[in-house]
């Protein structure tokens, strides 16, 4: 009965419970019990919607061809609107990453937060529901409510509890993403008037010309690429994470950046083939120019978190990288391994950046600075987070037996078999990754301490060390032992390919 309504008790649990929240909210005293009650309440919720999304995976059938844990209920009868949810292997993994972050985060945030800690986590519990309502709605009109209610939390967390260019950055951040958006809605509305409903599905089978798609696709990509964000579109990331509290900036890289690449996956690729295989060249090279450009910008940067945030678009040029890569290969198999690895690293991505804002929030909450120049000797008066700092690091720069290794690898491989310049140039950033990351570390933990600040500071408590602990175990598990991510995702990508090789002209 329950795996009925999985995906809705999944979307609408903690929306209820941030709403919830909102209604008691806190006397203002980050001391008070009633303040204490609201994080005990966010904690809970997070972690009753973590083992209800296990029920997902325990659920989910691999060999499935079709969508999995179906609703679908009439929302707007007249303009044939559904309430439309659904998973496959592209969408399931995404959810269980938003469910296994949000938890880690709250915990993050827990003694940090010092004003309006009510709001703050009502933010991030609503900011949950809806981001696996944009994974898992299967209606256009739906996947777009969810798409841009996601960006009211997101605009009041940077906006509220960020820095001191936070009005800056959370505009910048909502003009760019916005205007993005609403070309995907008139996208949305040109189908639908072809197709007579907003069923994501049933666009996958519209009959398009050439140029239509291209139309189709540019709109998509303005919605698409500011997300991920891709190459000349990024400005704003540095800037919403340099300003956005540490849970904020975990949130915006581990599972919003995703959505673009959700998006591509989702939307651009099956329904317009075509146009997707005619900008394909584009993309590659804005995908490349992204791995290697910013791969130097990020070795210029002074600010911990600024560095994390390049390190995050370069990161994410290989998952646009590995989706566009098909038209090149004349093998299925490439194809698909290249898919599956855009896909892997997604995942991956998701865990190691947030683990990487994570350790520069440890830092912050003890010295209040971000600026690299400002530590050094870390590890000698903390050792412990020393060490998890450069597992991270470690897993950052891609080495073998970390979920970094894994995406990235299958990725260089797959543009192996396209173009040789295309692995070629895909690769550097193994090496300008290890440059940039470790060069931080070095700078940050090691050598002599470098001021009284650093000497007096304390080691991780256990609640810090709890959460560093899993995203650890996690980024380990990934990349030692990766069958069952990419089992998951297996058929539906060998499904996508099979769409997007036939032609719709």
């Amino acid at each position: 009965m329950l795996t009925n309504y999985l995906l809705s008790i999944l979307v609408w649990l903690p929306i209820v419970g941030g709403a919830a929240l909102l209604v008691i909210g806190d006397s203002g005293d980050v001391r008070s019990s009633q303040a204490r009650l609201m994080r005990i309440v966010a904690l809970v919720v997070t972690l009753i919607t973590l083992i209800l999304s296990i029920g997902l995976y325990a659920g989910f059938d691999n060999a499935e061809t079709g969508m999995q844990f179906v609703e679908r209920v009439p929302w707007i009868e007249s303009l044939a609107v559904f309430y439309y949810l659904g998973v496959d292997g592209l969408s399931a993994p995404l959810i269980l990453l938003t469910t296994f972050i949000t938890p880690l985060v709250v915990i993050a945030g827990w003694d940090s937060i010092k004003s309006r800690p009510a709001q703050y986590f009502a933010a991030f519990l609503i900011l949950e529901g809806l981001m696996i309502g944009v994974f898992s709605a299967l209606d256009g009109l739906l996947f777009y409510v969810f798409w841009e209610a996601m960006l009211i939390p997101m605009f009041l967390i940077i906006g509220i509890w960020g820095g001191e260019r936070r009005v800056y950055a959370t505009l910048k951040f909502f003009l760019y993403t916005f205007l993005g958006s609403v070309l995907m809605l008139v996208a949305f509305i040109y189908l639908y008037l072809q197709t007579g409903s907003f069923d994501l599905l049933g666009f996958m089978n519209a009959p398009l010309s050439l140029q239509v798609q291209n139309y189709i696709f540019i709109a998509f990509l303005l919605a698409f690429a500011v997300k991920v964000p891709m190459w000349p579109v990024h400005t704003w990331l540095p800037d919403a994470h340099v300003e956005a509290p540490t849970g904020g900036s975990v949130i915006l890289a581990a599972i919003m950046l995703k959505m673009g690449g959700y998006g591509f996956v989702r939307l651009s690729l099956p329904i317009v083939p075509d146009g997707s295989a005619y900008f394909s060249g584009m993309m590659i090279a804005l995908s490349l120019i992204a791995v290697v450009y910013i791969g130097f910008v990020a070795l210029m940067q002074k600010d911990m978190k600024k560095l994390i945030a390049y390190s995050s678009i370069a990161h994410m040029g290989f998952v646009t990288l590995g989706m566009f890569l098909m038209w090149q290969i004349a093998s299925d198999t490439g194809a698909g391994l290249g898919m599956t690895g855009a896909m892997v690293q997604m995942i991956s991505h998701g865990l190691i950046s947030g683990a990487m804002f994570l350790c520069v929030g440890v830092l912050y909450d003890r010295m209040h600075s971000r600026q690299i120049a400002d530590y050094g000797g870390v590890a000698n008066t903390m050792p412990v987070f020393a060490a998890f700092m450069v597992l991270f690091s470690m897993a950052n720069a891609g080495l073998p037996g970390t979920s970094g290794f894994v995406g990235e690898f299958m990725v260089i491989i797959a543009s192996f078999k396209a173009n040789f310049w295309y692995a070629f140039l895909a690769a550097t950033t193994l090496v300008l990754g290890a440059a940039y990351t470790l060069w931080m570390v070095k700078r940050v933990l090691y050598g002599e301490v470098a001021n009284n600040n650093v000497a007096e500071l304390v080691d991780l408590n256990r609640r810090e060390f709890i959460v560093l602990a899993v995203l650890a175990i996690s980024v380990l598990l990934v990349g030692l032992w990766p069958a069952p991510l990419v089992d998951m995702m297996n058929t539906s990508v060998g499904i996508l390919i099979e769409q997007v090789g036939q032609s719709k002209l």
